[in-house]
């Protein structure tokens, strides 16, 4: 995905991200802001992502467009420290200790072929009937996975037997522009 955020922005979204999962935390509501910067106005798809020790903690977010990409973020981060079904929310002592990181998508794209997909480019998603499954394109890498294993692990994701990428699910990709606080060292 080609850069669509400048350094700035990146900063001010894990900012408004950590901020909004404090806020939350404090008073049981998300934060409220406005913002007047073009981009962030914009709807994207985005996840945000959390990490405690460099282990998974919490990650939710939009596949697609659904509001403004800074309302995406409050909404996503605070989703991922408390309602993130695979954890516990995270309590205000662990915040010292975790990293955020956020992935701004692309539209997601219907694949015809398995040649299309890059693995570390390309996110996933797969589904079949009700059931479908997501993987940002980060996660292939941080694992060593080829393109096979990473088509296993969406369908798993989807709930969907691991072969079914052979068998008529459909997949669709697309690109994300990631980054963290490490990044920045906040």
């Amino acid at each position: 995905m080609k850069q669509i955020l400048n350094k700035d922005q990146k900063k001010f979204l894990l900012k408004l991200a950590r901020d909004s999962i404090k806020y939350y935390l404090k008073n049981g509501e998300h934060i409220n802001i406005k913002t007047e910067e073009g981009i962030l106005e914009e709807k994207r798809g985005a996840f945000v992502t959390i990490k405690h020790k460099n282990q998974l903690r919490g990650c939710i977010g939009y596949p697609t467009p659904y509001l403004p990409l800074y309302k995406t973020i409050i909404e996503a981060s605070v989703m991922a420290a408390t309602k993130d079904p695979r954890f516990l929310p995270i309590q205000k002592k662990e915040l010292p200790d975790v990293n955020i990181e956020i992935s701004v998508l692309s539209l997601p794209k219907k694949i015809t072929g398995l040649d299309e997909i890059e693995v570390g480019k390309h996110g996933i998603i797969v589904s079949k009937g009700i059931n479908s499954g997501l993987l940002l394109p980060q996660v292939p890498l941080e694992w060593g996975w080829d393109l096979e294993t990473y088509l296993k692990h969406g369908c798993m994701k989807a709930g969907l037997d691991e072969d079914a990428w052979k068998k008529g699910a459909e997949i669709e990709i697309f690109t994300a522009q990631v980054f963290s606080e490490k990044d920045f060292d906040l």
